[in-house]
C-alpha cells in the first residue's frame, strides 16, 4: 500500500522531511522521477544511488574515475545489463515495476554504449517494440564502443547496419572506438568504418529507413551525385576506392546469398580468370596511374594530387597480399604467422559448396587466400579485391562505392589493438582522404607496417580538403618502417593544422637507411630533407624505441612548432649530453609558449647542468622528471644546486619527480624550496616511488610547519616505504594535511620488492 500511495501522491505536495524519509523506499523508477522535486527541496539522492550501485552492480569504479552523478552512472550501467540480459529485473523489488520499461526508462541517461562479442543487443535495439528506445538513444548517445568482437552472422550485421544508421546518420553519436579485436572480420570491420564515415546503403531485403524521407527512400544517388560525394571525376578509381567498392559489393553479394539460400559461389582459377579478362580486352598486369583524388564538396577547391606512383604501388600491394601475410610493421627474418580463426569456428576450406556458409567469404579471402599458389582456386571476391595485379573490379560488373548515400559522420575514431590487413588499411585510407568531419584519430597497435605511407598520403589529401577538422592524431605501434623522428616530420608536414600529436614506436627500425617497400611507392614526398613549414602544433608526445636519436631532426620539428605548449619525451636517448642540451636550447629559443615539459624513463644522470638549465627557465609552469635517475651521480652537490635554482624560479607551479630515488636526505633538502627566503610558487609536488621512509616524511612535515608556509596544493606520495612504520607515517600525513592536500596509498613495499626479485 505504501508503494501505491507514493505513486499517486504529488511529490511537490510532500514536506521535505517526509520526502526524505520515503526516498530510500522507492524503486529506481519512482526515485528517478522524483529527482527534480528532491533537488528543489534541497535533498540529494546521490547517497541512495551510490548504495544501489554497490548493492546491485557490485563493482567498484576505477580510482581514476571521478563520478559526478551516481544516478546517471547507475542508469547507464543498468541499461547495458538489461540489454545484454546479465541482470534479472524481477530478482529485486527495486528494479521491478510492471508500469515501466527498464530500457526505455533508462535510455535517456545513456551517453556511452558498448557492444561486445557477437553484437549482442544490436538486434534487440532495432526491433519494432524498442523503437522508442532507439529514438531516445539517437538523441542521448555520444560514444559507441566495440570490444572483443567475434565472428557474426549476416542477420546480426544487418541489424548493426540499421543501428549505426540511426545512431550515427540520424543521431548524435560522435565517437566510435574499437578495442581488442585480434582477428577482425573484414566484412564487419568495413561495415563499421563505412557507416562511421557517413556512407549508407540498405542491405539486401532490409527495410527502408523511415527517417531518410519519402523522396530518397530506397533511392541510390545518381552518377553525378556519387561523383560529388567521392570526387570520382576521373576514368579510373584509385586502389583504395577499388578495394572499398569490391569489399562492399562482395559483402552485399554474400548477404543476398545468405538470405535467398542460393547455390554455392562460383569458383574460378586465377589463370582462367586472367585469360578471360585478357581475351575480353583487359590486361590484368597493366600499370595503372590514376590521379589521386578525394572528396570535393561543390564549389570547393580540389587539393593537389598525390604522385601517381603511390596509387600504382597501392594496386600492386593488393596483389602481393594474396601471396603473403599482411604487411608487418618490422622486417622479419622468417615469414610472419597468419592469424588463425577463433576456436570453434570452421573456416571455409571445404571445396563442396552446398555446406559452406557464405558468411565465411571474407575469412576465405583474407586468411586462406594468402596461402594459395598461383594455380589454386580463388573466390570471385578475392579476385575483385585486387588479386589480379591492379585490374579494375568494375570489369567484373561489381557496383562501386558511389552507390552509397552519404550522411552525417563521426568526429572521433579510435582503433585499439585491431590488426589491419592491407585491404582494411586501403579502405581506411580511402575513407580518411575525404573524412572532413573527423577531428580526432587514434590508431594504436594496428600493425600498419608499410601501409603507414598510404596513411600519410590519405592524411595529406584530407589536409587539402576545404573544411578539414582533424586536429588530434594518436599513433602507436610495435614497429615502424620509418624512424620515429622521420615519421613525426612527415606527419607534421602532411597536417600543418594539427594541434595534438602523440606518436609512439616500441621497437627500433631494423634498417639504418629505411628504403620504402616496392609496394608502397617512392617516398621522396614523405621523408624529404626540406625544412618543415610552420605548423599549429600545441601538444607533442613522443615515445621512442631503443637507440640514440638524432637531435637535429627533433630540433627541426621543434623549430617549426612555435605554438607548442606541452612537450613529452618518453624513453628518448641522445648520443651525448650536448645533443640533449641542443634540444633544450632549441626549446628556449623557438618555443616561447611552452608551459609543460615532461621526461620519462630517460637517463639524465650525466645531464645535471641541462636539468639546472631547465629549472631556471622562467616560462615553464610544470616540469616532470619521471624515472630519470636524476640523483644517481653527485647527489650531495647536485641537490643544493637544484634547490637553489627552484628557489629563484617564481613561475614554476608543478614539479614531478617520481622514481628518482630521492630518499629521506633528498626530501629534506627539497624542503628548503619552501623556506622563508624562497621566491618559489611551487604548488604541486610529486615524490612517488622515491624510497621515502616514515621518519623522513615526518621531518619534512615539521619543517613545513616551522616555516609557516600556507597550503601549497597537492603532494603525491604513492609507492613509498611508509608501511615500515605505520604510526609515524599516519602522524606525518596528519601534519602534512594542514598545509597541503596529500594523496597516498597503502603500498606493501616488502611484497613489491619480492615481486621485483622474482622477475629478475
Amino acid at each position: 500500500m505504501r508503494k501505491i500511495r507514493v505513486g499517486l501522491v504529488n511529490p511537490d505536495a510532500l514536506p521535505g522531511p517526509i520526502l526524505q524519509s520515503i526516498l530510500p523506499l522507492l524503486n529506481i523508477y519512482y526515485l528517478e522521477r522524483i529527482e527534480e522535486t528532491a533537488l528543489k527541496k534541497g535533498l540529494s539522492t546521490q547517497a541512495i544511488w551510490r548504495r544501489l550501485w554497490d548493492e546491485l552492480m557490485k563493482t567498484r569504479p576505477s580510482s581514476l574515475e571521478s563520478v559526478t552523478c551516481w544516478r546517471a552512472k547507475f542508469m547507464e550501467a543498468f541499461f547495458s545489463h538489461v540489454l545484454r540480459g546479465t541482470i534479472d529485473v524481477s530478482s529485486d523489488r527495486r528494479l521491478c515495476d510492471q508500469r515501466f520499461s527498464p530500457l526505455l526508462h533508462s535510455s535517456r541517461h545513456v551517453r556511452q554504449l558498448t557492444i561486445c562479442n557477437m553484437l549482442q543487443g544490436a538486434t534487440e535495439l532495432v526491433a519494432e517494440p524498442n523503437r522508442r528506445v532507439l529514438e531516445t538513444l539517437a538523441s542521448s548517445l555520444h560514444t559507441l564502443k566495440f570490444r572483443h568482437l567475434l565472428f557474426s552472422d549476416v542477420a546480426a550485421q544487418q541489424s548493426l547496419r540499421q543501428l549505426l544508421h540511426q545512431l550515427i546518420h540520424h543521431g548524435a553519436v560522435s565517437q566510435v572506438s574499437l578495442y581488442s579485436w585480434p582477428v577482425p572480420e573484414s566484412a564487419l570491420f568495413i561495415l563499421i568504418l563505412t557507416m562511421s564515415a557517413g556512407f549508407w546503403q540498405p542491405g539486401p531485403g532490409g527495410p527502408p529507413c523511415r527517417l531518410c524521407g519519402e523522396a530518397s527512400r530506397g533511392r541510390a544517388p545518381s552518377r553525378d551525385e556519387g561523383s560529388l560525394l567521392l570526387g570520382s571525376r576521373r576514368p579510373r578509381r584509385d586502389a583504395a576506392e577499388r578495394c572499398a567498392a569490391a569489399l562492399m559489393a562482395s559483402r552485399r553479394k554474400s548477404e543476398a546469398k545468405q538470405t535467398a539460400r542460393a547455390a554455392p559461389t562460383t569458383r574460378v582459377t586465377r589463370r582462367s580468370t586472367q585469360e578471360s579478362l585478357t581475351a575480353g580486352g583487359t590486361d590484368p598486369k597493366r600499370d595503372l596511374h590514376p590521379p589521386a583524388t578525394s572528396y570535393e564538396a561543390p564549389g570547393t577547391k580540389q587539393p593537389p594530387s598525390a604522385p601517381a606512383t603511390t596509387s600504382s604501388a597501392s594496386a600492386s600491394s593488393s596483389t602481393s597480399s594474396s601471396k603473403r601475410a599482411p604487411a608487418s610493421s618490422a622486417p622479419q627474418s622468417k615469414p610472419l604467422k597468419r592469424f588463425k580463426r577463433a576456436a570453434g569456428k570452421k573456416g571455409p576450406r571445404t571445396r563442396q559448396g552446398s555446406g559452406a556458409e557464405s558468411e565465411d567469404l571474407y575469412d576465405f579471402v583474407f586468411i586462406v587466400a594468402g596461402e594459395k599458389e598461383d594455380g589454386e582456386e580463388m573466390e570471385i571476391g578475392e579476385v575483385a579485391c585486387g588479386a589480379l595485379d591492379g585490374s579494375d573490379p568494375s570489369c567484373l560488373g561489381l557496383p562501386a562505392l558511389e552507390a552509397s548515400q552519404r550522411f552525417r559522420s563521426i568526429s572521433t575514431l579510435e582503433l585499439f589493438t585491431v590488426p589491419l590487413s592491407t585491404e582494411a588499411a586501403l579502405t581506411l585510407c580511402h575513407l580518411l582522404s575525404s573524412w572532413v568531419s573527423l577531428e580526432s584519430l587514434t590508431l594504436s597497435y594496428n600493425g600498419l607496417g608499410s601501409n603507414i605511407f598510404r596513411l600519410l598520403d590519405s592524411l595529406r589529401a584530407l589536409s587539402g580538403q576545404a573544411g578539414c577538422r582533424l586536429r588530434a592524431l594518436h599513433l602507436s605501434d610495435l614497429f615502424s618502417p620509418l624512424p620515429i623522428l622521420e615519421l613525426t616530420r612527415a606527419i607534421v608536414r602532411a597536417l600543418p593544422l594539427l594541434r595534438v600529436l602523440s606518436i609512439r614506436v616500441d621497437h627500433p627500425s631494423q634498417r639504418d637507411n629505411p628504403a620504402v617497400p616496392g609496394n608502397a611507392g617512392p617516398t621522396s614526398h614523405i621523408i624529404g630533407d626540406e625544412e618543415i613549414p610552420e605548423n599549429c602544433l600545441e601538444q607533442l608526445e613522443m615515445g621512442f624505441p631503443r637507440g640514440a636519436q638524432p637531435a637535429p631532426l627533433l630540433c627541426s620539428v621543434l623549430k617549426a612548432s612555435g605554438s607548442l605548449q606541452q612537450l613529452s619525451l618518453d624513453s628518448a636517448t641522445f648520443a651525448s649530453p650536448q645533443d640533449f642540451g641542443l634540444v633544450l636550447q632549441t626549446l628556449k629559443e623557438y618555443n616561447l609558449a611552452l608551459k609543460r615539459l615532461s621526461f620519462h624513463d630517460m637517463n639524465l644522470a650525466d645531464c645535471q647542468s641541462e636539468v639546472l638549465f631547465l629549472l631556471q627557465n622562467l616560462t615553464l609552469q610544470e616540469i616532470t622528471f619521471s624515472f630519470c635517475r636524476l640523483f644517481e651521480k653527485r647527489p650531495a652537490q647536485f641537490l643544493p644546486e637544484m634547490v637553489a635554482a627552484m628557489k629563484g624560479n617564481s613561475t614554476l607551479k608543478g614539479l614531478r619527480l617520481p622514481g628518482n630515488r630521492l630518499g629521506n636526505a633528498g626530501l629534506l633538502a627539497l624542503a628548503d624550496v619552501f623556506s622563508e627566503d624562497s621566491s618559489s610558487s611551487l604548488c604541486q609536488l610529486d615524490i612517488s616511488s622515491n624510497c621515502i621512509k616514515p621518519d623522513g616524511l615526518l621531518e619534512f612535515a615539521k619543517r613545513l610547519e616551522r616555516w609557516g608556509r600556507g597550503a601549497f596544493g597537492h603532494l603525491r606520495l604513492f609507492q613509498n616505504w611508509l608501511d615500515q612504520d605505520a604510526v609515524t607515517a599516519r602522524e606525518a600525513i596528519r601534519r602534512l594535511r594542514a598545509t597541503c592536500h596529500v594523496v597516498s596509498d597503502s603500498w606493501d613495499s616488502s611484497q613489491a620488492f619480492a615481486d621485483y626479485v622474482s622477475t629478475m
